[in-house]
């Protein structure tokens, strides 16, 4: 396996340190927890292969822990999914250290890496890669993982240069958004949209976001109004529940604007309240 040599200030370690433990907390609050030893593993190879500059493995397994619920295989796949492609290490290398299953979703995303969608992109190479996508391997968790890793991306997208932002937020609406709607990432699939349309539409993003703001007040009274009876029957039933409103996404409040030629002011499903209910021991969870 290929050596690599690093040096870390005391700042730089405590830093990645950090991160670190941020993930393993994220991982022990789940309801896997049993394998920290392989994350810590994954972890440490990561690190020698990539260094301080890389810290971007540990944010796209916390992605994929917290986030996308996945375990310690998914985690490992993230910590280690450009290592391949990056450094000297090679899908053998994992593979004797990890095992088949986390070599192959690595080997599987390395490919995908090999094949990024291109900039002036017509509909059959559009068709064809997200065939590609769709069918490379026989994991569903490449795919997660190559979510996970687009949306930390797109979160850090303010650091590059403005050519390089909507090249990327072009990618990122056309083909990741769609992709996490189908694979039921609902709130995934809202970020990867907003942060799209930010860099897109950047006037358009900043009003959407001033109005929605500026609604704030009227929803939070509409919402109190309307839960306080609910939860006084609730609580006197003795039911176990949790209530909370969602917002509609500004990239979808601007689409409606669009498809129906309204203003802001005539979209009424701004927010959404959502009832979560636990059920009961001997109680059909369905009644």
């Amino acid at each position: 396996m290929a050596q690599i040599s690093l040096n870390f200030t005391p700042e730089e370690e405590a830093l990645i340190n950090q991160e670190y433990q941020a993930l393993v907390a994220d991982y022990m609050a789940s309801p896997h927890r049993q394998k920290t030893e392989i994350i810590e593993q994954a972890f440490q190879l990561a690190r020698r292969a990539h260094g301080l500059v890389r810290r971007r493995p540990i944010a796209v397994a916390r992605i994929v822990c917290k986030e996308m619920g996945l375990g310690s295989t998914s985690i490992c796949s993230a910590l280690l999914h450009d290592v391949v492609e990056d450094t000297e290490y090679t899908v053998e290398d994992i593979r004797r250290g990890f095992g088949d299953k986390i070599a192959q979703i690595v080997e599987g995303l390395t490919k995908i890496s090999s094949e990024q969608v291109p900039q002036n992109i017509d509909s059959l190479q559009a068709q064809n890669i997200r065939k590609l996508l769709l069918t490379i391997g026989d994991d569903a968790r490449v795919i997660l993982i190559k979510i996970a890793d687009r949306l930390h991306n797109m979160r850090t997208l303010g650091s590059m240069k403005p050519d390089k932002q909507l090249k990327i937020a072009g990618e990122t609406s056309f083909f990741y958004a769609p992709l996490a709607d189908r694979l039921g990432l609902f709130s995934i699939k809202t970020e990867l949209e907003d942060l799209s349309f930010r860099y897109e539409h950047p006037d358009a993003y900043d009003e959407i976001q001033r109005k929605v703001k500026e609604s704030e007040a009227g929803r939070e009274d509409l919402f109190h109004r309307f839960a306080a009876p609910l939860k006084a029957r609730f609580d006197e039933m003795g039911l176990k529940y949790e209530m909370k409103t969602r917002v509609k996404g500004c990239f979808s409040i601007w689409r409606k604007m669009q498809i129906k030629g309204i203003p802001f002011e005539e979209v009424y499903d701004l927010f959404a309240i959502r009832i979560i209910f636990d059920s009961s021991d001997g109680y059909p969870e369905k009644n």
